[in-house]
């Protein structure tokens, strides 16, 4: 009986601890998002981000989302796409700006994804960091090869 007594509150605890854990794992928003002076923020130091506007930067660069169709329909498609995506949640969704959070699976590691619409050259600039950490693994570069792949092959740009 005293052993029942001692497991049930050991176990709420590790619970508990877990949570907190999780919870550490998403991190805050950075205050860096958004357009600056008509650009995405560049990509920090680290090797967990990347970014069609870091130009000067090979190992953070990743092309822009090129398309053909109307600006309306790529940038709707484009939103829709990114929303149904699993354990993503829209934050900002603008005519030219649009910010979502990707939550990881198994660590609840937060990413923070951005995409500016350029109607004029009909790019659509993109941003993909991972909020905590320094190596994603490469997970931030194929999150939006995988999207840049899932709209042509349906040829929504």
């Amino acid at each position: 009986m005293f052993a029942n007594r001692i497991r049930m509150p050991l176990s709420f605890v590790t619970i508990g601890l877990l949570f907190f854990v999780l919870e550490a794992c998403m991190g805050t928003r950075p205050n860096n998002l958004g357009l600056h002076d008509g650009k995405l923020s560049p990509c920090p130091d680290k090797p967990n981000c990347v970014c069609s506007q870091c130009n000067s930067d090979d190992s953070h660069f990743i092309e822009p989302l090129k398309y053909q169709v109307d600006s309306a329909t790529a940038w709707d498609k484009l939103i829709q796409l990114v929303s149904e995506t699993p354990r993503t949640a829209a934050v900002r969704l603008d005519s030219d700006y649009a910010h979502f959070e990707s939550t990881s699976f198994l660590f609840r590691f937060v990413d923070d994804v951005e995409f500016s619409h350029d109607k004029a050259t009909k790019l659509i600039h993109v941003r993909s960091a991972s909020r905590l950490g320094r190596s994603d693994l490469g997970v931030n570069r194929k999150r939006i090869e995988d999207i840049r792949s899932q709209l042509a092959q349906n040829k929504e740009l």
